[in-house]
């Protein structure tokens, strides 16, 4: 289980003083569920996802995994202990092959399950294993490299930001199908899902609302759906559009 206990973080503004944009939150997530974190834009979505991953630092709480205080512990730390990350946008790493990349996720991973973990996002892996994960590949691209990589670790907490960003409509129907099946059928795995995606929020088990760095709602999606649907509605519409907003 993971566990976050009163979680605050603040940054310094233009000025120099501090602004606390997370302000206290609790909440915990159990294996077996897939959690879906929504809101608007600059509500702290984001921030709580790196928060969990340890790309931000907290400024007051504990954060938990398994009843361990991992709350001091660095990235690469909270990697080896069972968190992967996949992130709004993606790093690229000029030189690297993506065939490189899904094989450092998963040493010891055989060429059919590497095959197999690329077409699952919706790549041909006769196209893609052997290209470099730099420039040149595109934003969707980089975003399927890197959820193949993050569903082929078998983390015991997987975080997804905004997987849907930058990817087409059949890609999405795809990756929800995999979340599914890879999730909702293994009692060990915990999926957290930060998302504005009408299609992905039905299919949780849970639903957070985070805005101005509080949560101000949470349920089940039949609860939760009622109060969020024009927001969700209007994100919807300008992801359509291709304005892509990005958050803190």
């Amino acid at each position: 289980m993971l566990k976050l206990e009163n979680i605050k973080m603040a940054v310094s503004d233009n000025n120099g003083e501090n602004r606390e944009i997370i302000r206290g939150i609790s909440m915990e997530f159990e294996p077996g569920k897939l959690y879906a974190v929504t809101g608007p834009n600059g509500g702290g979505k984001t921030s709580i996802a790196k928060l969990i991953m340890g790309i931000y630092k907290h400024s007051n709480g504990n954060i938990y995994l398994n009843d361990e205080d991992i709350s001091d512990l660095d990235v690469s730390e909270r990697a080896r202990k069972g968190i992967a990350y996949a992130f709004q946008q993606p790093p690229r790493f000029k030189g690297l092959r993506v065939g490189d990349l899904l094989k450092i996720a998963r040493p010891g991973i055989d060429n059919i399950s590497l095959r197999a973990s690329l077409r699952d996002v919706g790549l041909c892996p006769e196209d893609y294993l052997d290209r470099d994960v730099g420039p040149g590949l595109s934003g969707g691209e980089i975003k399927r490299v890197e959820i193949a990589q993050v569903l082929g670790r078998d983390a015991s907490v997987s975080i997804f930001d905004e997987p849907e960003a930058g990817v087409d409509l059949w890609t999405i129907q795809k990756l929800i199908g995999i979340i599914i099946s890879k999730f909702k059928s293994n009692n060990d795995l915990t999926a957290i899902i930060i998302t504005h995606n009408e299609n992905v929020l039905h299919i949780c088990d849970e639903i957070i609302v985070v805005d101005d760095g509080l949560i101000k709602a949470k349920g089940t999606p039949e609860e939760i759906w009622p109060l969020i649907r024009e927001d969700v509605e209007c994100k919807m519409k300008e992801q359509c559009r291709g304005e892509m907003v990005y958050e803190i």
